[in-house]
């Protein structure tokens, strides 16, 4: 995949989880997919098959979406599920590219994510060759 398309692609994950709803104050169980109960497995179908491989923090943040699910507005729901099936298939180093990105994004100040989501949108609407024009250069590695 193209350098430009995964740094779209883990800067798209990013933002998504920056819009995500706080976590729930009550804290949430560490559980392996068997011991989900059957809601919480319909609702978290998207990561059935690599549930058991994921970080228990990972699987705790998932427990708690699942907890809030039932409460969101249907456009809520479909985001979520939208969400879990892309983040599926992100490969662990674009999952680890959008953890870092949403690191860094969120110690940005409420007031100036605005902006962030604007020029999101902005590079969201330029044509492809455009956006991989308008990319991040990767250095290349040179032998020590």
């Amino acid at each position: 995949m193209a350098e430009a398309a995964r740094l779209a692609i883990a800067l798209a994950a990013a933002l998504l989880l920056l819009a995500a709803p706080p976590a729930a104050a009550a804290p949430e169980k560490d559980r392996r997919w068997s011991e989900l109960n059957a809601e919480q497995q319909e609702i978290l179908v998207p990561l059935e098959g690599e549930w058991d491989r994921l970080e228990p923090a990972q699987r705790v943040k998932w427990i708690g979406v699942a907890k809030r699910y039932p409460k969101m507005t249907p456009v809520g729901q479909k985001r979520v599920q939208t969400r879990m099936k892309k983040w599926v298939k992100l490969t662990p180093e674009q999952r680890k590219q959008a953890r870092e990105n949403y690191r860094r994004i969120s110690k940005v100040p409420p007031e100036k994510r605005g902006d962030l989501q604007r020029d999101w949108a902005e590079y969201q609407s330029l044509p492809p060759q455009e956006r991989q024009r308008t990319a991040p250069k990767k250095k290349p590695v040179t032998a020590q």
